[in-house]
């Protein structure tokens, strides 16, 4: 007899005998446990949070508390008066918040001046961004006034 067999005429014994005999059915229904999962009741935590709330994933950073763009379009020294005035968590949500980090090294550093430097670096970037197709401002016009000196070389 092959396995299938033998197995196959063991459980149509044991399907028989539980039938014929109430007490092994109850034995058997025991060991084998309860035919249907209990259903749970669905759980309120999620519903608890108000409708303008939205629940972050833990594995998320809590949002920057400055903008430092904006900051660094007004001026460096309010973007670093500003980022003076955060710890380094907080400097590590504005780097998060605002994709400061490609490189996946500035999350690791522990110098808060050193991520400050960078957040700065950056936001100056961002914030000169687009400049080259503004209209020139007063002083670049100054500038474009004054005499320029030959070059050394040329023929004037």
């Amino acid at each position: 007899m092959t396995i299938k067999k033998k197995l196959n005429a063991l459980l149509r014994e044991v399907i028989a005998e539980a039938e014929a005999n109430p007490a092994f059915q109850e034995r058997l229904a025991k060991a084998l446990g309860p035919d249907e999962k209990p259903v749970k009741a669905p759980v309120e935590r999620e519903r608890q949070l108000k409708q303008t709330e939205h629940k972050r994933p833990s594995n998320r950073r809590t949002p920057a508390v400055l903008d430092p763009v904006q900051l660094a379009r007004n001026s460096e020294s309010e973007l670093r008066d500003a980022l003076a005035k955060l710890d380094i968590e907080q400097l590590r949500d504005v780097v998060a918040d605002y994709g400061m980090d490609p490189g996946k090294l500035v999350m690791k550093w522990r110098d808060a001046g050193r991520i400050a430097d960078r957040i700065v670096e950056i936001a100056r970037g961002r914030a000169q961004k687009g400049s080259a197709f503004l209209p020139p401002s007063e002083t670049v016009e100054a500038k474009a006034d004054e005499p320029t000196l030959p070059l050394e070389g040329s023929k004037e």
